[in-house]
């Protein structure tokens, strides 16, 4: 990648962590420091079911991939509006989806050839694949991928997906709900009835957080856990009781909230998430995690042979930890994301990763952006897909037969361009919708359509699980979200949510 990993003397542990954060994230230090969890002991209600956010920042346009139009189908309008050689559409066998392989010698004004393949992708997951229409209410970056995860902002109290699927399946997990995106998805909600334990714990670094999860691994000649605990009881009951700040305080439900999370230490530390989580490998003299007491995962070699650059790729290193987050049972719902950073393989032939604004570089080159950053959103799915299709969860049933992949796109892009121009830029647009993988979902159904003429999509019938489009009908964020919920099986009684048969399984 484009920034490689140095040889490292001996470290203590602070410098240990800087040499991490130094390899892990391009040279950007700092650490998560979100030591404590909030979470009950209590059983959750049924088996639990998995969620994973994938962000597709920037506007992950539908017709540039699983509703491509070819050229021929648009007939006068072709020259005007977002449609692709009839080449360069392909058709997926058995299945309702469309595929654009693409290949040029840019990334617009970044002179770096690139070759993208989504068929593959859709010929292996077409049966998990779910394609649903929507109209937007906001083209706003923040705004709308905040409505992406709230159906609108109002359509449970202003709960998110991710709090929903945590207030419903997380009570026994340490980590319910983890948040490692930006903007908009990663705001909380705005319900504050839901359980405290559902509420996200947001990481900054993923591939440096698990470090964060112990109050003393990794150092040198460190207390016993003895010591350590008769400390932290001298702490709790005599100094700060007795400590004016407390009795001025006492009442202060943050400081309460506080001392909670503080107790819950012991939960993160007893369960050894300090080693579980951390992918990285031990590579003496660079990293040698021995030497403090440290160790990788027990998963870290085949994590790592999925998500091989998660040192330097910041969404790769979200990737490993979702993955383990679930297969340890830490949490229910992970968030995943871009970023808007570019970032570029060096390596021979050099390639973008990450084009500038990831999916938003479409302002200046909307082809090339969304090949690459499609490309890389299934690349990831794929993978995490592979890793959790590979873990029994109970009785012969894998963690992937409960999980489901939300491609949470923030909006959707103009669809015209000018004299069939081939490179060219578009703007942010309401008409778009989204990619759900699961096989929870109504699966290998496109929900809706595309008018080839216009590029734009129409709604479908909510109560029809064959997926019967209707041209004078859009999909509003709420019957989205409500149906994301209901395919995951949360209890939604109560909500005024409206029922979307046609998004579930077998329903």
């Amino acid at each position: 990648m484009a920034n490689q990993q140095k040889p490292l003397g001996r470290l203590n542990r602070r410098q240990l962590l800087k040499s991490l954060a130094i390899a892990g994230a391009g040279g950007a230090a700092g650490l998560s420091t979100f030591l404590a969890s909030r979470r009950g002991q209590a059983q959750s209600a049924g088996e639990p079911r998995f969620l994973i956010v994938l962000a597709g920042a920037g506007g992950a346009s539908m017709i540039d991939s699983f509703l491509a139009i070819r050229q021929s189908e648009a007939g006068a309008a072709a020259p005007g509006i977002n449609c692709f050689p009839d080449n360069e559409v392909i058709s997926v066998a058995d299945s309702p989806f469309r595929a654009v392989n693409l290949r040029r010698n840019a990334v617009g004004a970044i002179p770096v050839p690139f070759q993208s393949n989504q068929s593959n992708f859709v010929t292996k997951h077409k049966n998990d694949l779910m394609v649903v229409t929507q109209l937007c209410t906001s083209v706003n970056h923040t705004i709308a991928q905040k409505r992406a995860i709230t159906g609108g902002g109002s359509a449970w109290n202003g709960r998110t997906l991710q709090e929903a699927v945590a207030a419903q399946y997380g009570a026994g997990f340490a980590l319910p709900n983890v948040n490692m995106a930006n903007g908009g998805y990663i705001e909380p909600g705005v319900d504050r009835s839901i359980p405290v334990h559902a509420f996200a714990e947001p990481v900054a670094q993923a591939a440096l957080w698990p470090l964060s999860l112990d109050g003393s691994r990794g150092i040198k000649d460190a207390p016993s856990r003895d010591r350590i605990a008769l400390a932290r009881a001298l702490r709790d009951q005599k100094l700060e009781p007795e400590s004016a700040f407390d009795r001025t305080f006492k009442r202060s439900e943050r400081l309460e909230l506080w001392k909670e999370q503080r107790l819950a230490e012991t939960t993160l530390e007893a369960q050894d998430l300090i080693s579980k989580l951390n992918v990285y490998p031990n590579l003496p003299p660079q990293i040698p995690l021995n030497d403090y007491g440290l160790s990788e995962s027990p998963d870290g070699d085949k994590v790592r042979q999925k998500f091989p650059d998660f040192a330097t790729d910041p969404l790769e290193a979200q990737a490993a930890l979702a993955f383990l987050l679930l297969k340890n049972r830490v949490s229910v719902t992970v968030t995943i994301s871009p970023s808007f950073n570019v970032l570029l393989d060096t390596r021979f032939p050099p390639k973008v990763v990450n084009p500038p604004l990831a999916f938003d570089f479409s302002h200046q080159s909307h082809r090339a952006a969304q090949a690459v950053m499609w490309g890389r959103l299934l690349g990831i799915a794929d993978r995490l897909i592979d890793l959790l299709k590979a873990e029994e969860y109970a009785n012969g049933q894998s963690f992937w037969d409960r999980s489901m992949i939300y491609i949470a796109s923030d909006f959707g892009r103009t669809k015209k361009r000018s004299g069939g121009a081939d490179d060219f830029g578009s703007s942010h647009d309401l008409n778009n919708g989204f990619a759900i993988l699961s096989p929870l979902a109504n699966g290998n159904k496109v929900l809706g359509g595309v008018d080839p003429t216009t590029g734009l999509t129409y709604g479908f019938n909510p109560e029809d699980p064959v997926g019967v489009p209707d041209r004078n009908k859009q999909m509003s964020e709420i019957e989205i979200y409500a149906g994301i919920l209901h395919a995951l099986g949360v209890d939604t009684s109560g909500s005024a949510l409206p029922d979307m048969r046609a998004m579930r399984k077998n329903a």
